[in-house]
């Protein structure tokens, strides 16, 4: 498979997750978590999503195109391991949803970072809410979901938090 290949892949995964909790969310409040804003891509689908719910961006820097930048009060930048804590520290409420896009070219640091991260992750996601992430999270309130015919290939995951 070509790379382009593997990127269109990857990106109908994510989409496909995305509208998928969209879809379920049902009653369950909270606002939704972007780990990873890049540039903006997800972020514009998730505003057209989510239009009624705030969306908070987490991400190291700011390289989105002007018109996918959050506002300043929804934008953490940092480390994650920093920010994400500092979240909760805040106040602030559980989320519903949350896209963890957090890889990178280095698969033995993408798979550190989602262990370190899957802790806080479920820490900060609501009961019954949602998580879709481009690293496997092994959490044992987080149960593994699949779409068929997209989430083939672990491309991409998606998670229900069960407690």
């Amino acid at each position: 498979m070509s790379r382009l290949d593997a990127f269109i892949r990857r990106m109908q995964a994510q989409r496909a997750c995305i509208d998928a909790a969209a879809a379920n969310l049902g009653g369950l409040t909270g606002p939704i978590l972007e780990l990873g804003l890049g540039n903006g891509r997800t972020y514009d689908h998730l505003r057209v999503c989510f239009p009624d719910r705030p969306i908070y961006v987490f991400d190291r820097h700011v390289a989105a195109h002007p018109d996918c930048i959050p506002p300043t009060q929804f934008l953490r930048l940092g480390d994650f391991r920093a920010t994400l804590p500092g979240y909760l520290e805040e106040g602030q409420p559980s989320a519903a949803f949350v896209h963890a896009d957090i890889g990178s070219g280095d698969e033995r640091a993408s798979l550190r970072l989602a262990a370190d991260l899957a802790p806080i992750l479920v820490k900060i996601l609501a009961s019954r809410g949602y998580l879709a992430c481009d690293q496997p999270l092994v959490e044992a309130s987080l149960e593994k979901l699949t779409i068929s015919g997209v989430l083939d290939g672990g491309r991409y995951h998606f998670y229900l938090r069960r407690d």
